[in-house]
């Protein structure tokens, strides 16, 4: 997922994008769909859409020729392959800064690019595992879990267009191009800075906590009468309110409770005297409850909830997305919106394999019987809509 984040984030803030893939088959995540499903799977559209499509065979002389082209006009290039890979095909960095110097060259791979393990590949589970993701996710005393989303790829995707972005503020000033370069173990490492800060502050390695927090309490989801309820008691203002709340005041005064550092060390028995009071009755009635006293609170709702809920569709996360068949289908909208504006591709459907290869090359300054000879001699390949 990694590599197609990066190019659906830059897709949904404006930027033109190309996904050169192999072909016949493609993207190999065009495949994650049921048996005899020939429509492309909801995972692979909802990260490829507003993108466009070239089939090129990179591996032949002519199809290095093509990116060479392609690469002279562009500000950049994104790629997702093991170390050497590219230097091996001729698209190495060395050689693309040599064909355009103003070029920003993107990678993303498994380990990084250097020490012992760089030409080792990478996936999501296996950098979450050797990250100490996975060790510190689950319930105390009970096997650790992976977190239910694909957080070193996504966040591998988000740091890479951050980098991106970096980098074509740096050539708006200097004319040059420069590599950019992060990976799913970088990604991952940069989610556990609370842990970090425990380890080289005390030698100590974070354990599993459930939704509880190692520093603040009480800051975890408790259980009410028909589902979880996450409460953010963190400061002693909030923590007063809570106590409000739950009519209780009189916990204020609990020796074990009285400052921050003690509600950590005595967490588990304010679990259970919170949800003691939190058992009485349903969610929805205490988010109101805490809501109007200024406690931060909020239900755990399940993915379908959050994605219909009214607040999540106002902020533009929910948007409308071309079916390709004159109608639209839903999809999930860009984190961060410039003005207001949705950009013109954030809508547009995923493509075909090559679907606009013709178009592309043509745009690029490619004649008709150049193209028409790739396409004769297994170079390009092009798909109908």
């Amino acid at each position: 997922m990694a590599g197609p984040v990066c190019g659906l984030m830059l897709a949904d803030l404006g930027a033109t994008v190309i996904k050169v893939e192999k072909f016949p088959a493609g993207d190999d995540a065009r495949h994650y769909q049921k048996p005899g499903d020939p429509a492309l799977p909801p995972s692979f559209r909802m990260i490829n859409r507003g993108k466009r499509s070239i089939a090129l065979d990179i591996r032949t002389k002519a199809g290095q020729e093509v990116m060479y082209r392609l690469v002279r006009q562009s500000d950049v290039i994104t790629e997702n392959f093991r170390r050497g890979v590219m230097d091996k095909l001729g698209l190495g960095f060395e050689k693309l800064h040599e064909v355009n110097p103003a070029l920003i060259y993107a990678v993303v791979s498994g380990y990084g690019r250097e020490g012992p393990l760089a030409d080792k590949g990478g996936f999501d589970l296996i950098l979450q595992a050797f990250s100490g993701l996975i060790s510190v996710t689950g319930e105390p005393g009970r096997p650790p879990v992976k977190p239910g989303v694909s957080i070193a790829d996504i966040n591998a995707g988000i740091l890479c267009a951050f980098g991106i972005l970096a980098a074509y503020i740096q050539r708006l000033r200097s004319g040059q191009g420069q590599k950019v370069e992060t990976s799913l173990l970088q990604a991952a490492m940069q989610q556990t800075y609370w842990l970090a800060a425990t380890y080289f502050s005390t030698g100590a390695n974070t354990q599993p906590l459930g939704t509880a927090h190692a520093l603040i309490a009480p800051y975890q989801v408790f259980q009410c009468k028909d589902g979880g309820v996450a409460v953010g008691g963190a400061n002693q203002n909030a923590w007063v309110r809570i106590c409000e709340v739950l009519g209780h005041p009189e916990w204020q005064q609990d020796a074990r409770f009285e400052t921050p550092q003690l509600r950590v060390q005595h967490s588990r028995e304010l679990q259970d005297l919170l949800e003691a009071v939190l058992a009485s009755d349903d969610v929805s009635t205490w988010c109101a409850r805490f809501d109007a006293a200024g406690v931060p609170a909020g239900p755990v709702n399940t993915p379908g909830q959050a994605l219909e809920h009214e607040q999540t569709k106002a902020v533009g996360m929910v948007i409308d997305v071309d079916n390709g068949m004159g109608g639209t289908t839903r999809g999930l909208g860009s984190p961060v919106v410039l003005n207001g504006t949705i950009s013109r591709h954030a809508t547009s459907i995923a493509p075909k394999v090559g679907q606009h290869s013709r178009e592309v090359l043509s745009e690029f300054g490619f004649g008709d019987e150049e193209i028409e000879r790739l396409e004769r001699d297994g170079v390009i390949h092009q798909d109908t809509p």
